[in-house]
């Protein structure tokens, strides 16, 4: 909770019910009901004061001289607990200096984390202050809202001034001349202030003139997006629905769960025998143990026969539910050899052939239903511009035989799930990419998954839409060749711990 304090600030400061919050209520029992975006609050028996103060609460927000007023001791100290217990479901405001009915709402600061909690800060005017590096602006339901991934609060910024305060904040400025020519007075930017720096959207510089956000260690080390992104997609900082919510059912039609195979040339693979694997495949352990990441790759080429293996140990379809009369509203799931949440399998594999037997060159979409490659583009110059940007993630010019570009189905995530989506295809990239590693290593090839790529050109040289289908992953395939980044000795720099018979650098090798 904002303390409440005795000095000039108080009286700028109020409360009122959020305007997402929808109060519900029942005079038989005396029940009312509070039902918030994400939670909701049963408060009985609401009478008398009780009611009084919801009903002032649910209209223009007011200090708290003007919310318990006419209440007496006893009365005030049950209405305190009340709003107390309903604080997530409350804004607090911060006013104008005018008396009522002139007074305006500058700023709305609205919880999105029941622990959240902060002070205004006492502000020097001469102290350069400045938004947080952190700090973000963006339209929410028709308001320009303030947000961090630092802050548990929202920022509504209700008043022109308020918004001309917080584009002033963009570099840094001293706080008596932040609100010069925003139409606020002197105090009340001050006092707009003293809640944004006290919350976290701003602060002041330091002795030295430097800000915590650019200085403070663990924070130099957090990019702003990263943070943001780690904020929003796991539940307790933020207050927007989350989860296997279907937020689109019934509006717009979900995506197939086998993606439409596109026009082309098809090629049909090689489709392994349980047996014949079983038979040479290493133990799990000794896959794990012995994967590694290759760069440069052998003389020979790989073959459309250990291509076919690959591709059908890694990502084929294995069962495919489509929902009938007895399951109306059930998803249409498909199953692969990874995980995947709720069964969706939004991801899909383009494989550029640059050499391969059997195969020519070329861009294929993997057909994981029908086990076939389906040409999509023959251009050289196309496969050049991948591999170019494969090579940079590497950092040298990388020869291998295939490049694998892993794309996703956003809108098959997404309209499943709120606030996840994306992050969720993420944790499905990684695990794709540890299933493509084990099956390569227990296969004898060389694989080696990048860390980035260029979703842009990958969606033009595919022919995707970037909002649709783009890339999220590539991964490097081909023989071995004698790499040093891994054969032999591996040098005084590193130090084997923990079992290093299990599994030395270039000792141990699984070709079929």
């Amino acid at each position: 909770m904002i303390p409440v304090s005795t000095t000039r600030p108080a009286r700028t400061h109020a409360r009122v019910l959020r305007a997402d919050v929808r109060v519900a209520l029942d005079g038989a029992t005396d029940t009312v009901t509070l039902h918030g975006p994400v939670s909701s609050l049963v408060l009985r028996p609401v009478r008398g004061a009780l009611r009084t103060v919801l009903d002032r609460l649910g209209g223009e927000p007011l200090p708290d001289d003007e919310l318990y007023e006419g209440f007496t001791p006893a009365e005030r100290v049950r209405a305190a607990a009340l709003v107390e217990r309903a604080s997530q479901l409350l804004a607090h405001s911060v006013l104008s200096g005018d008396e009522a009915p002139l007074r305006r709402e500058l700023v709305r600061l609205e919880q999105t984390a029941r622990d959240a909690g902060y002070e205004p800060a006492p502000v020097d005017t001469d102290a350069a202050v400045r938004l947080s590096r952190f700090a973000f602006c963006r339209s929410r339901d028709g308001v320009l809202v303030l947000e961090s991934p630092l802050v548990k609060f929202r920022a509504v910024l209700a008043d022109r001034g308020a918004r001309e305060l917080t584009a002033a904040l963009g570099q840094p400025v001293a706080a008596g001349r932040a609100g010069e020519g925003t139409g606020l007075g002197p105090q009340e930017s001050l006092d707009v202030l003293a809640h944004l720096i006290g919350a976290g959207f701003a602060e002041a510089a330091g002795p030295d003139g430097t800000f915590a956000s650019d200085t403070e260690p663990k924070l130099r080390q957090w990019d702003f997006h990263d943070l943001l992104f780690h904020s929003r997609v796991r539940s307790g900082r933020y207050d927007g629905i989350f989860g296997a919510v279907y937020p689109y059912q019934g509006e717009i039609e979900p995506r197939p769960a086998v993606k439409p195979v596109p026009p082309g040339e098809a090629v049909d693979l090689y489709r392994p025998l349980r047996r014949d694997i079983d038979a040479r495949d290493p133990s799990l352990t000794a896959a794990i143990e012995t994967r590694r990441s290759h760069r440069t790759y052998g003389e020979r080429e790989l073959t459309a026969e250990e291509l076919g293996e690959f591709l059908y140990r890694v990502q084929r379809v294995r069962v495919h539910h489509t929902p009938g009369a007895d399951s109306p509203g059930a998803d249409e799931v498909i199953s692969r050899p990874y995980p995947s949440g709720g069964s969706l399998y939004e991801l899909e594999l383009y494989v550029t052939v640059l050499r391969c037997a059997g195969l020519a060159p070329g861009i294929y979409h993997y057909d994981s239903y029908g086990h076939r490659l389906v040409l999509v583009n023959d251009a050289e110059v196309d496969r050049r511009s991948l591999l170019n940007v494969a090579s940079r993630s590497v950092g040298f010019d990388v020869r291998p035989d295939v490049l694998i570009t892993v794309t996703s189905r956003f809108q098959r995530m997404a309209w499943k799930y709120r606030a996840m989506a994306y992050a969720t295809t993420l944790r499905h990239t990684g695990v794709l990419y540890q299933t493509m590693y084990l099956v390569a290593t227990a296969m004898g090839l060389a694989p080696c998954g990048l860390g980035n790529g260029d979703a842009d050109m990958s969606a033009r040289v595919l022919g995707l839409d970037y909002l649709e289908e783009s890339s999220v992953g590539d991964f490097l395939l081909g023989t071995p060749g004698q790499d040093p980044a891994i054969a032999g000795d591996p040098g005084p720099e590193w130090h084997m711990v923990n079992s290093p018979e299990w599994s030395l650098p270039g000792e141990a090798s699984f070709a079929p």
